[in-house]
């Protein structure tokens, strides 16, 4: 299977599962307190969330931000981050994230559970364009998986992209990218793309912070 038709399975997870997908944040301790620590990260300014989702986060940014455009390629989990999300600071657009150009800088990138989703192949080019989308001085902040993820996904052995099984309620199952990253091997990884990155594991999660490097 090739990236595009393993993204478009993935995209297909998302739209079908949106009434399940805030699930984890209420049946998993660590996800549950982990929202609290967006009062300690740089979040300022005008601030591009990529791959909103549902938009558990952007409720979050919009109070920290002066404004927030949040990005999500599945119209259904879009559908409910409008009905929770009543700023008026806050946009939603729908587009897909491998195909979308930001047309304008903002001071803060943000994506939460979304750099798993990236193959591996595309991950210049996905890191290409935030640099597009960051304002001279602006920071990238991200949260995911780290490899202690593995042990509760249905992960594929020997597939050409790393991926996952994951199932919903009604019995369907898709296959989605889910890579978990070494903090350290991904620090190098963004420093060969010329980004500056600190990154640290909080409750089994890592949360990174990077900058365009002089």
């Amino acid at each position: 299977m090739d990236d595009d038709a393993l993204l478009a399975e993935q995209l297909a997870y998302y739209r079908a599962g949106a009434a399940e997908y805030d699930r984890p944040y209420s049946e998993l301790a660590d996800l549950r307190e982990l929202p609290a620590c967006v009062d300690g990260l740089p979040i300022a300014g005008d601030v591009l969330e990529l791959a909103c989702g549902t938009g558990r986060w952007t409720r979050l940014l919009g109070a920290r931000a002066r404004s927030v455009t949040a990005v999500d390629a599945a119209a259904e989990v879009l559908a409910l981050a409008r009905a929770r999300t009543a700023a008026s600071t806050v946009e939603f657009v729908e587009a897909d994230l491998f195909a979308w150009q930001p047309p304008r800088r903002y001071d803060t990138v943000f994506f939460a559970f979304w750099l798993s989703h990236v193959p591996p192949a595309r991950l210049p080019r996905f890191w290409s364009t935030v640099a597009d989308a960051l304002a001279p001085g602006g920071k990238v902040v991200f949260i995911d998986d780290g490899p202690a993820g593995a042990a509760s996904e249905e992960v594929l052995a020997d597939h050409p992209v790393p991926a996952a099984v994951r199932r919903l309620d009604d019995g369907s199952k898709y296959r989605i990218v889910k890579v978990f990253h070494d903090a350290r091997t991904l620090t190098s990884d963004l420093s060969a793309l010329g980004w500056s990155a600190r990154i640290r594991t909080v409750a089994g999660q890592f949360i990174g912070i990077a900058e365009r490097a002089n």
